[in-house]
């Protein structure tokens, strides 16, 4: 159990009080016991994994109101979960820190430079289908953005020597990728017919409407890890070696795109039926799962450690589950249920009991000591943290204190676990108490579903 009173105060991620770098250099061993439900990979001696900067700012902001989200807002927002499992992957991992290998973005920039051109081609498809003047233009200037990062993409081939002759094999996750957006572009989308066979301006607008749909994901996703990623750049102070790249997806001009791209999509959109905005819907999901498998398809050659986000194959992947429960899994102390059980079916203090229950302590007895027992919790925690918390600010990552603060905790965890047990207020409780205790235990969301899911391999 993580802590054993009603309302107990959560340890904080110590590495945050140790050390101020980007990274959080984990010793194998060590690294196991930080990391909740985490996939660790190839199990090396040493690893860097990124701090967790980008845990807070992972969820994209609030969003307004119903009436004020266009369509594409609202793929978006209901996408989130994706958005996030994009940002936690090992090579968005690694780029966002700084320390991901040049031979991988030089793969990455390669297998980019393919998707980006059929990005082109897309939106060339897309402004031929498209009947308004206004949209025609818009689409055009979004073809001509394009265009420009492919220029960007060349700056990085000249910059680091790349040979995109030798780089040129498309691996089969971007193959996938740009044949569905060439697909969608074409009109080859289920109950679409054939580009050639559009007979009415409506048909074809609603063509260009599902290939913005079908593009607009990795538009709105590129602008938000470019603006979750220029965190970096300050704590680097300049030396971050994708700098050009974060600048870029990070930029008012890219943000401007992906926003153009979005409200083009809603206008194209007004016109269509109930099912064909549900064909939009499911582009936009496609769109993003491509986006993920492009970004996983990266080889990475370097140690890693990153959320469990991916299916795994028992075969492959060496996969270790560490997870607290309490406040973790469960939403309340479960530790507090059990007590209070215990107090509920305690006899009073005027009852004989029965033989059975000889030596329990009475209802006031055990919620005396409770109380007891939760006050100096509370208050030896707060001496626990005050001591090993350093009173000057840290300039380098101090493994030795971490690994010593840790130790300190877990020590006064294992008192405060041994008072309960010597105090006797769980003395009586039986299994059916314990079942009955779990019954009421409300899990966080997916923590069910992901624990059966893993149980099964």
């Amino acid at each position: 159990m993580r802590a054993l009173f009603t309302n107990p105060i959560k340890t904080p991620l110590l590495s945050h009080l140790f050390s101020r770098s980007n990274f959080l250099p984990i010793r194998h061993g060590l690294s196991d016991s930080l990391l909740p439900s985490f996939l660790r990979v190839d199990s090396p001696p040493s690893f860097t994994t990124q701090r967790s900067a980008l845990s807070m700012a992972a969820i994209p902001p609030k969003s307004p109101s119903a009436e004020e989200e266009g369509l594409a807002r609202r793929f978006w927002i209901k996408l989130k979960r994706e958005s996030v499992f994009a940002m936690y992957t090992p090579f968005t991992l690694c780029l966002a820190s700084g320390n991901l290998k040049i031979d991988t973005f030089r793969n990455y920039i390669a297998q980019d430079v393919h998707f980006l051109k059929a990005f082109a081609q897309a939106y060339e498809l897309a402004e031929e289908c498209a009947d308004d003047d206004d949209a025609k233009l818009s689409i055009s200037e979004l073809r001509k953005s394009v265009l420009e990062e492919l220029k960007m993409h060349n700056s990085f081939v000249k910059e680091w020597g790349l040979d995109l002759a030798k780089e040129a094999s498309i691996n089969s996750a971007t193959v996938k990728y740009t044949e569905f957006l060439l697909a969608t572009a074409s009109g080859k989308v289920e109950g679409v017919k054939g580009p050639g066979k559009l007979a009415t301006p409506f048909e074809r607008t609603k063509v260009a409407a599902y290939t913005l749909g079908a593009m607009s994901p990795c538009m709105r996703l590129y602008a938000f890890l470019g603006k979750e990623f220029q965190a970096f750049l300050d704590l680097n102070e300049g030396n971050h070696p994708y700098q050009k790249w974060i600048d870029n997806y990070s930029s008012e001009s890219f943000q401007a795109s992906a926003l153009q791209n979005e409200d083009l999509l809603d206008k194209l959109s007004v016109s269509l039926t109930g099912e064909e905005l549900d064909i939009i819907e499911k582009l936009y999901h496609q769109a993003m799962k491509l986006e993920i498998e492009f970004f996983n398809a990266q080889p990475l050659a370097q140690p890693t450690v990153v959320p469990l986000i991916k299916e795994h194959n028992p075969a492959r992947d060496h996969l270790i589950i560490f997870s607290d429960f309490d406040l973790t899994c469960t939403v309340v102390d479960s530790s507090a249920i059990l007590a209070e059980i215990a107090i509920v079916t305690a006899p009073k203090s005027d009852q004989n009991q029965p033989e059975s229950q000889l030596g329990r302590m009475s209802s006031a007895e055990l919620r005396n000591t409770w109380g007891d027992l939760s006050r100096e919790y509370t208050e030896e925690y707060e001496q626990c943290i005050e001591s090993i918390v350093p009173s000057m600010k840290v300039e380098q990552f101090n493994y030795e204190a971490l690994y010593d603060a840790l130790e300190q905790l877990s020590d006064f965890e294992k008192r405060a676990n041994s008072r309960v047990i010597e105090s006797g207020v769980l003395k009586g409780v039986n299994l059916e108490d314990i079942k009955r205790a779990g019954e009421r235990l409300i899990l966080q969301d997916g923590c069910t579903t992901f624990l059966s899911e893993n149980c099964k391999e």
